[in-house]
């Protein structure tokens, strides 16, 4: 498993982990998938069946965790529906002990209050996309949680993100994850292969079973 690229929705990238519906969900060999409702996707129409097939795709060899999910306050359904299909998808990767990758614009606190409330802490979170401050990402260090940078990022962030939480993704932007590790490696003071050795050892060992 070589995935560098921790979140991308290009169905044809390498080296990826490729978030999709569990709806289309169609795995390729030799790809590796997340699958999930993404909070801007009608989520407030989701019925149990869906989130039987949730869990029946999360069962699947060639996915290694749920999402993407998560809350966004800007773009999405009614907030407290947003919550509860998060919480669902928490429940879903306890059962199947996965990582669960985050969306979260401007509700980082509430994303972590959930998650405890709902008495699953022991579930690991990525915060894809990271776009917070240093601030922001300190609560989320805190919490247990690695954040994934994009192309767009607060270089605070990234200066206090430890370099064993550190995750780096193209998302849907069509940029090649080598121009995502450069903009990373000039915050730190790194090199890009070193910036890429760092994320695909992180995303090992989120992601690789147990033994």
């Amino acid at each position: 498993m070589n995935i560098i690229d921790f979140h991308t929705h290009r169905l044809d990238a390498t080296d990826a982990l490729i978030s999709v519906d569990p709806r289309q969900f169609a795995p390729q060999s030799g790809k590796w998938y997340s699958v999930g409702y993404h909070p801007w996707h009608r989520v407030d129409q989701l019925a149990d069946s869906d989130f039987d097939l949730l869990e029946q795709c999360a069962r699947h060899e060639q996915v290694l965790a749920i999402g993407e999910t998560g809350m966004d306050t800007l773009r999405g359904g009614d907030l407290e529906v947003q919550a509860q299909v998060y919480v669902r998808h928490l429940q879903v990767a306890a059962a199947v002990k996965k990582t669960v990758v985050v969306h979260s614009v401007r509700t980082a606190q509430q994303i972590i209050a959930l998650r405890h409330n709902a008495g699953l802490d022991s579930v690991t979170l990525v915060i894809h996309g990271m776009r917070g401050n240093g601030h922001v990402a300190g609560m989320l260090i805190d919490a247990g949680c690695y954040l994934s940078y994009g192309l767009r990022h607060n270089p605070a962030a990234v200066l206090a993100t430890p370099l064993d939480r550190l995750l780096i993704e193209t998302d849907d932007s069509p940029a090649d994850i080598n121009d995502v590790a450069c903009q990373v490696a000039d915050t730190l003071a790194l090199t890009a292969a070193e910036v890429k050795s760092l994320a695909l050892s992180n995303a090992r060992r989120l992601l690789e079973p147990s033994t």
